[in-house]
């Protein structure tokens, strides 16, 4: 069975789904999109991913200004307003009946291409939007057993050839770095940015916890993670140490405990780096400490939306 942090508890309400795709809704094994597609032909696409937590969508302001920047920084132009968005969106999921623990993934691409190339003036039609609802909720037997990590060769780029903040459809160094990972026997990749210090997992945020600070890297070479973001808040208001600094794999292998962050797992602990054993608990106190006030902002925002 693949572990990682998208584990999910099955749900046989997802075979029933009814994914959007440019105004109409089709069927899981009808959802389809055309072989000259930009996203399909150059990876030419951008995506977010939102959570439904009680009716609420989290976040959704700090997600749709991350859609909107990662919009800009490749020239394209939605023929939507946020605004828009967020009542397509709300359709997308009325018209599936969700109301809680919902993953919700919004695919954009800069449209049809008349023949394939990268040349964004043969596109030939408008962006094409795609939302895939789905239920998935965190499994919880997942989180207790904590994932393992392997530094991957590949390295996070440079922010002057591709920015690692920007949710692009471009990932196959991600997936490079994981495969090595995976063929190393860990679940997931963890990554250095292109000076050795570390950086990100191939698919999350990376953090440590050394003397009772939290660490994380300086955002500089990371994506641009919203579940970063809101742990750092969390440390903030509550008074915990936190720093974004360089730090290197000696630092990491003598941490006292170490997690990821991603929107859909929350905070998912790291058991061991490299074949190292970090800390001595699979699930550490500090850790579980920084989950429940990070779960705090999420009711927080439930409350607030309510």
């Amino acid at each position: 069975m693949v572990h990682g942090t998208h584990n999910a508890v099955a749900d046989d309400r997802n075979k029933d789904i009814k994914i959007y795709i440019n105004g109409e809704y089709f069927r899981r094994e009808d959802a389809k999109i055309s072989v000259f597609d930009s996203g399909y032909l150059v990876g030419d696409g951008i995506w977010e991913a939102l959570r439904l937590h009680k009716g609420v969508l989290v976040f959704i302001d700090d997600h749709l200004d991350r859609l909107w920047t990662s919009a800009a920084t490749v020239g394209m132009k939605f023929p939507f307003s946020k605004e828009e968005l967020i009542a397509i969106i709300w359709e997308v999921l009325n018209k599936n009946n969700m109301t809680d623990h919902v993953h919700v993934r919004i695919m954009i691409t800069r449209g049809i291409k008349k023949t394939p190339s990268q040349d964004p003036r043969l596109t030939i039609s408008g962006p094409n939007i795609v939302i895939i609802p789905e239920y998935k909720k965190a499994s919880e037997e997942s989180k207790e057993k904590g994932i393992t990590l392997f530094t991957s060769t590949i390295r996070r780029g440079s922010p002057d050839y591709l920015d690692p903040r920007l949710n692009c459809h471009s990932k196959l160094h991600e997936v490079q770095a994981l495969i090595q990972a995976i063929e190393a026997g860990a679940d997931e990749a963890l990554m250095l940015d292109v000076n050795g210090f570390v950086s990100t997992c191939n698919a999350t945020n990376f953090f440590i916890i050394k003397n009772g600070e939290v660490w994380t890297s300086t955002g500089q070479y990371c994506m641009n993670g919203i579940t970063r973001a809101k742990v750092i808040e969390a440390c903030h208001i509550n008074g915990i140490t936190c720093h974004q600094k360089d730090f290197s794999l000696f630092d990491v292998y003598g941490a006292d405990e170490a997690f990821v962050t991603g929107t859909f797992g929350g905070l998912t602990p790291v058991t061991k780096i490299d074949g190292r054993q970090i800390g001595s608990q699979s699930y550490g106190d500090f850790t579980r400490k920084l989950s429940a006030l990070y779960h705090e902002l999420i009711e927080d925002a439930v409350a607030y939306e309510k």
